[in-house]
């Protein structure tokens, strides 16, 4: 328990020392509303792939829905926000989203998880498409296709960088967790596990929650951001966006994903005044690092302030004994 806070604190103060550096970024004029901008849609990137690597890379269970809890939570913070101009509005839509796509992932994780590779792949795709429809024919609170316009701006980005500080801690602790070494069992053997008498569906929903529920906080700061929101932007190819991130940093990778998520938008950053041929040639990227490195940028490493520390104890101890 003392050496989980010890390690808490550690990443706590390197996410401060980050936090200092983009202030200071802030203050010299480097960063630009346009490069801001970039700058708080790679965080937003981040929670989503952070939830669904959860999902895919920790409990091997192949989730295309992810759109569909970013829906639930851009559109609850969307309602309260306009209907509550204030950042007390905001917040309740963020926890009204939470509770949401929370009961929504519990109801639908446990008979879809039961399915494994293809099938449960189209069975949450169909899932994130029925909450799509679902908010189209709500005209009345949702305004149907036509969304939701002049949402009070209420994030910046040290709200941003505030929320994927806390997403990340929830996510690497639960991974470092009694259930989390059981979801990662599962992952590996999904029979030896439950042969060994782990229960399979019960951590598989529990992943399946947390990182729906990461997904609706993504949404709810992306609504309230763009200040429009409609539900063509919660299609199948916004799904695709965030599992590509989650590929190209590394499956079961969170050090991959944070650094994918920071190619991927400088990438596109600069590809903006490419015009058609931006898709192409980030497509090519893709296409190349898949080719000469198929498990991503970082494969399964992982950057562990754990391994520092085990590393500083052996060379003392080895100092002691000689």
């Amino acid at each position: 328990m003392k050496k989980n806070l010890k390690y808490n604190a550690v990443w706590l103060l390197i996410a401060a020392l980050a936090y200092a550096f983009i202030y200071v970024l802030y203050v010299t004029g480097v960063i630009t509303p346009f490069t801001e901008y970039t700058l708080i849609t790679i965080g937003i990137n981040i929670m989503l792939a952070l939830g669904l690597n959860l999902i895919i890379g920790f409990s091997g269970q192949f989730s295309l829905g992810h759109a569909g809890f970013m829906a639930i939570g851009a559109y609850s913070a969307a309602i309260m926000s306009v209907k509550y101009p204030t950042m007390g509005g905001f917040l309740s839509g963020i926890l009204l989203g939470i509770v949401l796509s929370g009961i929504v992932a519990l109801l639908v994780g446990i008979p879809t998880l039961r399915l494994t590779g293809d099938y449960l792949a189209i069975a949450t795709l169909g899932i994130s498409e029925i909450i799509r429809i679902i908010i189209i024919n709500m005209k009345e609170i949702t305004n149907g296709p036509a969304g939701i316009f002049g949402i009070p701006p209420m994030v910046n980005w040290s709200m941003v960088f505030g929320f994927v500080v806390i997403v990340t801690l929830i996510i690497v602790n639960f991974i470092h967790s009694g259930p989390g070494r059981a979801t990662m069992a599962i992952r590996e053997d999904e029979i030896a596990a439950e042969s060994m008498g782990v229960n399979t569906t019960k951590y598989k929903v529990i992943a399946f929650i947390i990182g729906a529920v990461t997904a609706s906080v993504a949404g709810a700061i992306y609504s309230s951001y763009v200040q429009t929101i409609a539900p063509k932007d919660f299609g199948f190819m916004k799904s695709i966006d965030i599992l590509i991130i989650v590929v190209f940093g590394g499956i079961g990778s969170v050090t991959g994903t944070f650094i994918s998520a920071i190619v991927l938008g400088i990438l596109n950053m600069f590809l903006q005044d490419a015009g058609a041929l931006r898709m192409i040639i980030y497509a090519l990227a893709l296409i190349i690092i898949m080719i000469f490195k198929p498990g991503g940028l970082l494969g399964t490493w992982e950057f562990s302030v754990k391994k520092l520390f085990n590393k500083k104890e052996d060379k003392s101890n080895a100092s002691i004994e000689r």
